[in-house]
């Protein structure tokens, strides 16, 4: 049966964050997900969690500053995206949450892929104590024009070459669409290595009832292949997410 996340970062982004927890639970999602909660105290995120018994299943690493996209793929910047993963891991460890999505920035070539590489090694040295799991994700360049991770086949190449356990893709249909099209074949590929999914409607990232990907069609796909985790619902809703909500019954048979 498919269940959802909501993702805090872009649903009911109007409410302190433990306000949205309760109002996921309130609107029938599984699990809840956020970008940065940092400013929000691990305590009262801890108990909205368990007033609502919702878990949560992933947050970012810090962007490193307005307007960017993270700090472990740059050089010369490692003890700060240490800094940042260490935070991350200890925020999501006093929560609770499964997984840590590991943000790379705006860098190319061989100086920022070896970057990433130790940062990733540093982070699933950091997680795996805790059970917590890391996850990267390749970003569209029109939403994020330079990121260093913009390719699922980068993706795969990056994660073969770390061989870490606890390291998994984030595979936002709403990217891949945009990357590579052909995305039931892509969704079947790369799933085995798929540690959390994502979705939003393609090409303006809002509900899932519009645009050019078929999401009830999707959604059925992650049944059939045997996925058993919580879609993660991670698009704008262009206004009163409560009101975008009737995909969660139209798109799921």
């Amino acid at each position: 049966m498919t269940t959802f996340s909501a993702n805090l970062g872009f649903l009911w982004a109007d409410r302190p964050l433990p306000e949205a927890i309760r109002a996921a639970a309130a609107a029938g999602f599984a699990a809840v997900e956020c970008h940065w909660p940092y400013d929000v105290p691990a305590a009262a995120i801890h108990a909205a969690l368990a007033e609502t018994g919702l878990p949560m299943l992933s947050l970012n690493t810090l962007p490193g500053g307005p307007g960017k996209r993270g700090l472990s793929a740059l050089p010369g910047r490692g003890d700060e995206a240490r800094a940042a993963i260490d935070r991350a891991v200890a925020y999501a460890a006093a929560v609770g949450c499964a997984q840590v999505h590991v943000m790379a920035g705006t860098a190319q070539g061989p100086a920022a892929e070896a970057a990433f590489v130790e940062a990733l090694h540093y982070a699933c040295d950091r997680a795996a104590p805790h059970g917590i799991g890391v996850l990267i994700e390749p970003l569209n360049p029109y939403d994020a024009p330079g990121y260093f991770l913009s390719g699922t086949a980068q993706a795969e190449r990056l994660i073969a070459r770390c061989g870490r356990a606890n390291l998994a893709l984030m595979l936002d249909c709403y990217h891949v669409q945009i990357l590579d099209g052909d995305l039931s074949r892509r969704i079947a590929a790369l799933l085995p290595i798929t540690g959390h999914v994502q979705f939003a409607g393609v090409p303006d990232r809002g509900p899932p009832d519009r645009g050019e990907v078929a999401y009830g069609h999707v959604f059925a796909l992650f049944d059939r292949l045997g996925w058993e985790r919580p879609l993660g619902a991670e698009y704008r809703p262009g206004g009163d997410t409560d009101a975008s909500l009737g995909w969660m019954r139209g798109l799921v048979g």
